[in-house]
């Protein structure tokens, strides 16, 4: 009998310990992931997928939060990785007087090696220095981050100061907003985020409102103002200010005319550029968003895909984030936007199948949405890389499949589902890919839900939420946004709510089937919608990369050729109308039961334009590269 020392047990022990310490729990709602000798995996009969570590190269934290130092020509990048290498555009930014400031890049560059560069800032002055930094001792720089392959990877900004003696010093930097948010009657919330915590202030008129300690994010309530006025604020860090201005929403029930804006998927697309700024299409969202500013509107609707995503990386999904943020950053400012989560919005566990031979990632590996769900998962990283509305629907947890009442086994929906009104408006904003997880034949063995499946405790949300508007007589017009179609028209035939027919196609929860299939949810839906509710006026899509609209009636086929269950009747037309044409590549029509209801199909860029008037609603939808007119159209 092998004899331990006391030391060699106390070892074995605090290893032991220390192992079980850094385990994250599993949730009880997934199935068949579990630790092996403390990693982490999927056990599958005599097969076991371990988890597979992922380290982008290009995250927020080495990219947005790259050290920063000054010297006497200028300031000096540390991006805290070797292998970040390329180069710095960088260009003076004028923020007085200008109500867009964007930097006006400098002819020369600077280079990135080995993680590191320096731009010469001393280069900017006598016939550059147009923000007259020489006289002030301030300066606002922005940059452009380039790598080796000439993709752009970010751009942003950094404030500094000057001294005749001392050279160049990063000051404190708004590298965020500020952004419009949470519109109300009588105020506006601002956000924004700082590189340093710091005391934000925003003066509207002669009031100041202030954070009360210092912070680097920063939610400050505007109050006591007006309905429907407009009002000019400026915000306040230090020594450096910006003014913008917003407009307080009209009194609920207001019937006169508003027009606001709609589109989806502006991922990264073709073309090389701006097309690809490392994970939006930034060219085409942002001629978008810079039509819909010139337009007027007073707000807009984005549901979902804004970036590349699928990411197994929280750091690497907020650089995405931040880049679709920085590219709307001109419209935001001055306007709200309401902001719905998409599929590629994807936070995933990414685990290695193991016997797999072939060369393709997405067959030899297998996703959930990222727990813990509090901090990680799709949900969580969403909600906090925005401010948006919050609905009292709080997960999945207490539905009939909730495997634990003692326990939270399901990500929080936090601001991924929420509602919302404007005038004589109610906006219902829904997530269609809440606990995804994205490699879907997978979902049997791990559980999961499946890609445009609404889950039980979000449809009885749905259904409290439309009765209220339905009973309140300010309300005259109902519109539910949601990604992912009822009705695919142009590649996604394969899933969405339709998934080529097949209704077994459902979520799994701790390992068992849910009750119903994704067609027959797909009615329960639509009836709630078109049966439940005199004032829905139309579903607005994403999704596919194209625009359509689509009005099903009881003459349209809308099942497969075998299918045997319940057919759901309409009272009345069903309108859908997809817009995913903000960027990402786009997809062709397809032949489907129902395509002979398509009343307009098209693969240009798309803005939609909504005019409430009243009683009526009419959209104009326009090719925000040419102006050229796609379609108008009286809804109602």
């Amino acid at each position: 009998m092998k004899k331990y020392s006391f030391t060699s047990i106390l070892l074995t022990f605090l290893i032991s310990y220390s192992i079980s310490a850094q385990k994250i729990r599993i949730p009880k709602s997934y199935s068949n992931i579990k630790y092996q000798k403390g990693i982490l995996g999927i056990k599958d009969g005599k097969l076991f997928h371990p988890e597979e570590k992922v380290n982008p190269l290009y995250t927020y934290s080495r990219i947005v939060e790259a050290e920063k130092t000054g010297d006497k020509e200028g300031v000096v990048f540390d991006f805290k990785n070797p292998d970040i290498n390329g180069t710095l555009v960088y260009g003076l930014i004028k923020t007085e007087g200008v109500k867009y400031p964007a930097p006006i890049f400098f002819k020369r560059t600077a280079k990135v090696k080995n993680g590191k560069a320096k731009i010469p800032v001393v280069r900017l002055k006598g016939k550059y220095d147009f923000v007259d930094w020489e006289n002030t001792g301030k300066l606002q720089l922005g940059y452009r981050y380039i790598n080796e392959k000439g993709q752009i990877i970010f751009d942003g900004k950094v404030n500094l100061k000057w001294d005749k003696e001392k050279g160049f010093t990063p000051d404190v930097t708004l590298i965020e907003g500020p952004f419009v948010t949470l519109p109300r009657e009588d105020g506006v919330t601002i956000s924004m985020k700082t590189d340093k915590p710091v005391m934000m202030q925003v003066k509207v008129g002669e009031e100041v409102y202030s954070d009360i300690v210092p912070l680097t994010e920063h939610e400050i309530q505007i109050s006591s103002l007006k309905p429907g006025t407009e009002y000019q604020y400026t915000v306040l860090y230090g020594d450096w200010k910006e003014t913008y201005s917003f407009k307080t929403k009209p009194k609920k029930g207001c019937r006169s005319p508003f027009t606001f804006a709609y589109a989806s998927d502006s991922r990264a697309g073709n073309g090389g550029g701006e097309r690809n700024l490392y994970g939006t299409n930034a060219y085409v969202v942002g001629k978008i968003f810079n039509y819909a500013n010139h337009r007027n509107v007073s707000f807009f609707q984005f549901t979902g895909d804004m970036i590349n995503g699928y990411s197994g990386s929280p750091d690497e999904m907020n650089l995405e984030y931040m880049n679709w943020k920085h590219t709307i950053e001109n419209f935001w400012q001055n306007k709200p936007v309401f902001i719905g989560v998409g599929n590629h919005e994807n936070v995933e566990r990414i685990f290695k199948r193991d016997g797999y031979k072939g060369h393709s990632f997405y067959l030899g590996h297998i996703f959930v949405d990222r727990f813990p769900f509090e901090t990680q998962s799709q949900e969580a990283v969403f909600a906090k890389n925005f401010t948006l509305p919050k609905s009292d629907l709080t997960s999945e947890d207490g539905a009939v499949y909730d495997p634990s009442k003692r326990t939270i086994d399901f990500p929080p929906y936090n601001e991924t589902v929420y509602d919302y009104t404007y005038g004589n408006l109610a906006v219902i904003v829904m997530n269609s890919n809440y606990w995804y997880a994205s490699s879907t034949k997978d979902i049997p063995l791990t559980s999961g839900n499946v890609h445009g499946y609404i889950m039980d405790n979000q449809l009885k949300w749905l259904k409290k939420t439309l009765e209220k508007y339905e009973n309140d007589k300010d309300i005259d017009h109902i519109i539910v946004t949601l990604h992912t179609p009822a009705f695919p028209n142009a590649g996604h035939s394969g899933d969405d709510m339709w998934y080529k027919g097949n209704n077994e196609i459902r979520p799994y929860v701790a390992g068992k089937p849910v009750e119903k299939g994704i067609i027959e949810r797909r009615d329960e839906f639509l009836d709630l919608l078109v049966n439940k509710s005199s004032k829905f006026v139309a579903l607005l899509t994403g999704d596919e990369h194209n625009y359509s609209r689509l009005v099903v009636d009881n003459n349209t086929k809308i099942y497969p050729e075998n299918w045997t269950g319940k057919r759901l009747k309409f009272k009345r037309p069903f309108i859908q109308i997809t817009n995913g044409s903000a960027g990402a590549p786009y997809y062709s029509l397809e032949k489907l039961p129902w395509t002979s209801s398509v009343k307009k199909f098209s693969t240009l860029y798309a803005l939609m334009i909504f005019t409430v008037d009243g009683q009526h609603i009419d959209l104009e939808v326009i090719n925000p590269e040419t102006f050229e007119e796609i379609e108008k159209v009286r809804l109602k």
